[in-house]
């Protein structure tokens, strides 16, 4: 399957809130990440929720098929990657630098993303628009970590 990297990362703390780039960030077990708005810190995180991811190549894409302007930070995902397909993550264990996580379903696009886009971004992003993910150990996460299944 092979290896990625982290490419960027971002958190919000409060819903509305455009997503901030940070270089690192602490991830808990069944919690998410620190700092983000999908935190429980009860360590009681629904599953799929701790932990989003895009690839880099498949917002590349959509910009180039679509023509329509779409950063990572606007997709609202917490990782972004490069070099590896996220979308073949689903049910499997993978690591995103010392953390153990668990792909557990596509991250489909929602009216609410298209609303704070742009028109298009809806149909653009289907079955592209990244992965949620489940955290199965406590660790850190940074820029420029690898991104393999496990």
């Amino acid at each position: 399957m092979g290896e990625g990297r982290v490419e960027g990362i971002f958190l919000s703390e409060r819903k509305g809130d455009m997503p901030h780039s940070v270089d690192s960030v602490k991830a808990v077990t069944g919690g998410g990440l620190v700092g983000n708005r999908y935190f429980y810190g009860d360590g009681d995180a629904p599953a799929g929720v701790a932990l989003t991811l895009i690839a880099a190549e498949a917002i590349e894409a959509f910009v180039e098929e679509t023509g329509i302007s779409l950063t990572a930070v606007e997709t609202r995902r917490n990782v972004l990657t490069r070099g590896i397909d996220v979308n073949a993550l689903v049910g499997k264990r993978f690591r995103v630098g010392d953390v153990e996580c668990l792909g557990v379903e596509l991250c489909e696009p929602c009216t609410s993303l298209e609303a704070m886009t742009r028109p298009g971004v809806l149909k653009g992003m289907v079955h592209r628009a990244g992965l949620n993910a489940d955290v199965l150990n406590d660790g850190e996460i940074a820029v420029g970590d690898v991104v393999a299944e496990t």
